[in-house]
């Protein structure tokens, strides 16, 4: 089975809420939603990473900055006429040759 995988950057900031009296509640809320909502295109969660990149800081500087990310996959849909070879085109009679 094949897969394709999205990523997308995980909150940073914490959704207010009655129910979530504590910053950490907050985090935790904004952090479902986000989930659900990739759940509800089909998307299944895999891992929170932290990856490293390289960006310009003043006019020649350069500085790592991390960056927190949600990994998702789902299953490839792979439609039955992409999986044929692409027939060769009938040679269209050169024009040249029909003259007498």
């Amino acid at each position: 089975m094949r897969f394709e995988y999205s990523v997308i950057a995980a909150p940073t900031k914490a959704e207010k809420a009655r129910e979530a009296r504590t910053p950490t509640d907050r985090y935790a809320l904004s952090l479902t939603a986000a989930l659900n909502r990739m759940a509800a295109e089909g998307w299944e969660y895999l891992r929170a990473d932290v990856l490293p990149s390289e960006e310009r800081s003043g006019l020649t500087g350069r500085t790592t900055i991390y960056h927190n990310v949600l990994v998702f996959r789902r299953p490839q849909v792979i439609d039955p006429e992409v999986k044929r070879l692409p027939q060769p085109e009938a040679e269209a009679p050169d024009a040249m040759t029909d003259r007498p």
